[in-house]
């Protein structure tokens, strides 16, 4: 027997979209309410451990307090009054409370032992235990629990000078066992030990009255939440209702378009051929069309791209060929000035050459990475563009302290650094700033490869300085650019050889910043 058929569609639908709703509604009622829990204990135990935390600071105050007062008072007084300054401190001492309520008190101690001992100490001042001022101590005192606190006191003060030992002991006027954390610094200049503690069981009152109103706030968030959910199932179950029996309808219609569409076929059937070669031929031409289409938007693109790169070595021909002139109509023309010259113009013919064949194979899946060198790939972009900025009057500055080694496509990566350069150039002729310079910093931190290309010329006004890198955005005329250079040069970096490029604006101009992963 069939689960699913046609007449039985819309009820299975409705029943199975009824347990989804259900499961769905139960499980994350579920997570909800476990979180909320889990939440509110976190925020008690948070809440605790500020308590804590606070009650310790508030203790170690009062003793850093009492010895800078002790500090103080050492100062201003002679050595031979020395007895009757200790004989005053021991007696204020003795009246100092703080906490709220006023319950927490200062003690000491006179070590005549740090090593411990059955009389280590003698002790000096203790608000609580009146009975033991002025006795001899040993170290070996424990509390209710056994925790010998003097012993864990003096192990923490020959190591560090001070101590915190949490403990119990009995809250002045009463009989009753606390928990309490005591703070231990030895004052060397007298040998004490000056102690002062907090009692934490009112934290733990504290707590609960805080768990006792989160109880209350999360049963009331559970309730609120378990009443929207079930209003929320509700109306799910009503819609999934409806949709059945929407389905029903849709069925129903649908049957009833077969029947219809069943005699367009026979209709249509008759002429099925005809109508199938006319369709496949409009198919073909449209298919040709958006082909051809396609291959003049690529070729235009790649006209526009190697028009962009050759810009610059065109220059720097125009450049040659001017000063072979000049030197020919000085009369200074020799063998030695032609073959320079010549060499010059064979390394731009061969970078033209070489980027025509990059771009050919720009987005080629055969492309093999090699590791190279970024000094080699500075210096042989400066050999390019060095004429022009000479030129210009423009500056270059290097910092290159070492050299590093990265994954990728050099030719590309020099194309980068010529797009680079010659943008800074161009901004810098158009804003002419007092000694315009150009910056190249190559720095390698935590692996990453980093060379930096900086100018003076003010700055990106383009925002979001993102834009900067999309396609047909430029801060030029259109004589001088079309905007497709800084769109290639992050496609190569960051699709081809998995790197970044960024751009920013420092406080003289703009700064990008070309990051590859070092190869060690």
């Amino acid at each position: 027997m069939r689960l699913l058929t046609q007449s039985n569609i819309s009820h299975v639908i409705i029943i199975a979209s009824m347990l989804i709703i259900s499961s769905l509604t139960f499980l994350t009622g579920y997570f909800f309410i476990s979180k909320q829990y889990d939440t509110m204990e976190k925020e008690i135990a948070e809440t605790k451990h500020r308590l804590e935390e606070h009650r310790l600071e508030e203790i170690k105050r009062e003793v850093d307090a009492l010895i800078d007062y002790i500090e103080f008072r050492r100062a201003h007084h002679t050595a031979s009054d020395a007895s009757l300054l200790q004989e005053q401190i021991v007696a204020w001492m003795a009246t100092v409370r703080f906490g709220t309520p006023k319950e927490n008190y200062i003690f000491a101690y006179r070590v005549h032992d740090l090593r411990g001992g059955d009389s280590f100490a003698t002790m000096l001042v203790n608000p609580n235990r009146p009975d033991l001022v002025g006795e001899l101590i040993a170290d070996g005192y424990t509390d209710a629990k056994g925790v010998p606190f003097r012993q864990l006191a003096l192990e923490g003060i020959r190591r560090h000078g001070t101590a915190i030992v949490p403990y119990m002991y009995k809250k002045p006027g009463s009989e009753n066992l606390s928990q309490k954390v005591t703070y231990f610094r030895h004052y060397a200049p007298w040998d004490w030990i000056i102690a002062a503690g907090a009692y934490m069981d009112d934290i733990d009152a504290l707590l609960e009255q805080k768990r006792e109103a989160l109880t209350q706030d999360t049963r009331q968030d559970i309730t609120s939440t378990v009443v929207i959910f079930l209003f929320f199932t509700f109306i799910a179950y009503g819609l999934a209702i409806v949709l059945g029996k929407q389905i029903d309808h849709f069925f129903t219609q649908y049957r009833e378009e077969v029947l219809a569409k069943t005699k367009e076929l026979q209709t249509l059937n008759q002429t099925l051929e005809q109508r199938v070669y006319e369709e496949t031929t409009k198919s073909t031409e449209q298919e040709r069309l958006l082909i051809q289409k396609s291959k003049f938007i690529a070729l235009g693109e790649m006209i526009s791209n190697i028009a962009h790169q050759w810009r610059q070595p065109l220059t720097e021909l125009s450049a040659l060929l001017m000063g072979l002139k000049f030197h020919y109509l000085s009369h200074t023309l020799n063998p030695k000035i032609i073959q320079e010259k010549s060499q010059e113009a064979e390394h731009l013919i061969d970078y033209m050459s070489q980027t025509i064949d990059d771009f050919r194979h720009f987005f080629a899946p055969d492309k093999q990475k090699t590791v190279f060198a970024i000094i080699p790939r500075i210096d042989s972009v400066l050999t390019i563009c060095h004429a022009s900025l000479q030129n210009h009057h423009i500056h270059l500055e290097r910092k290159t302290p070492r050299d590093a080694r990265v994954r990728g496509f050099q030719n590309e990566y020099e194309q980068v650094l010529l797009n680079l350069i010659t943008n800074a150039k161009d901004a810098l002729l158009l804003t002419k700033p007092d000694n315009p310079t150009i910056t190249l910093e190559l720095t390698v931190n935590e692996g990453m490869v980093s060379l930096h290309v900086k100018d003076n010329a003010g700055g990106i006004s383009i925002k979001p300085i993102e834009k900067i890198f999309e396609p047909y955005v430029t801060t030029k005329s259109g004589s001088q650019g079309i905007g497709i250079g800084l769109y290639m040069s992050k496609m190569i970096i960051e699709n081809n050889m998995q790197g970044s490029l960024i751009a920013r604006n420092s406080d003289a101009g703009a700064e990008f910043e070309v990051r590859l992963k070092e190869e060690v």
